[in-house]
């Protein structure tokens, strides 16, 4: 993340011909200024800014470029970071938030030692720089957030996933014997959330999957042979008869394409029929 804010403050110094430029991302609940490039003293080294204070505070909290002509003497922000800012010797600021689907998420600053005068010319093409961080950042959440799913679906152990897949069954053939259509809505919802534990299996290119639908007793009925079951258990389980159980599997198989019980458990957990 360091490298994007440094980029992004190379870029916005080199875009607004401002002689200095720093900035960066929110970290524990403040701005930790990770990347400085113009300056003539080390006064910026350790600036952390928090949300509402100063002219960056302001700018995250309003999610838009906010600046001053006269830091010194501007009486629109709060003075808590003067020891950086005037240390620095800068006059004029200006301090572009970096957001992320309508939150805050960093903010740069390009500055200068004198009056400057910021109009358009000026101001967008610096949030240019701040909505391509922004946009980089929205990627890389994405990126994180699927890395982590996936860590999470293939982080169960032997012992887990079986004991999830006789949830499921038992899920299953609860549902089967409810008479309440509410209580059953809220079993299937549940039902969903272990399928999304874990993912289909992934499938090569050259063998796509085929879009099947099975129905619920045929689900019932594969999912507890997916835990070895005999036909005679299963009847057991579900409250059927074994033929009943037999033909509801044949039709299941005949949809997967599979000429066991076996091939047609795993072709459905590779469709993400079953956990």
């Amino acid at each position: 993340m360091e490298t994007l804010v440094a980029g992004g403050v190379r870029e916005l110094a080199r875009r607004t011909h401002f002689p200095v430029a720093f900035g960066g991302l929110i970290d524990g609940g403040v701005v930790n200024v990770t990347s400085i490039v113009g300056n003539r003293t080390r006064s910026l080294d350790g600036l952390k800014v928090r949300p509402e204070r100063g002219l960056g505070g302001r700018a995250m909290i309003e999610l838009r470029p906010r600046m001053t002509n006269d830091y010194r003497t501007s009486q629109q922000i709060t003075h808590d970071y003067d020891v950086f800012v005037l240390g620095e010797g800068l006059r004029t600021l200006l301090a572009l938030p970096i957001v992320v689907d309508g939150r805050p998420r960093g903010v740069l600053y390009a500055g200068a030692w004198e009056e400057s005068q910021i109009g358009g010319v000026t101001t967008a093409p610096a949030m240019a720089v701040a909505q391509r961080i922004g946009t980089e950042l929205r990627i890389r959440d994405e990126v994180e957030r699927r890395v982590q799913a996936s860590a999470t679906s293939h982080a169960l152990d032997a012992p887990q996933r079986e004991n999830l897949r006789e949830s499921f069954a038992e899920l299953r053939s609860i549902a089967a014997a409810l008479t309440d259509q509410s209580l059953r809505e809220r079993l299937a919802v549940v039902e969903k959330r272990l399928l999304g534990i874990t993912e289909p299996t992934a499938t090569p290119i050259t063998e796509p999957l085929p879009t099947v639908h099975l129905s619920p007793r045929e689900t019932d009925v594969l999912a507890c042979a997916a835990l070895g079951s005999t036909n005679a258990e299963i009847a057991l389980q579900l409250g059927l008869r074994e033929g009943t159980v037999k033909a509801y599997l044949g039709a299941a198989m005949s949809k997967l394409d599979a000429s066991t019980r076996h091939a047609a458990v795993t072709r459905a957990r590779r469709m993400g029929l079953l956990p």
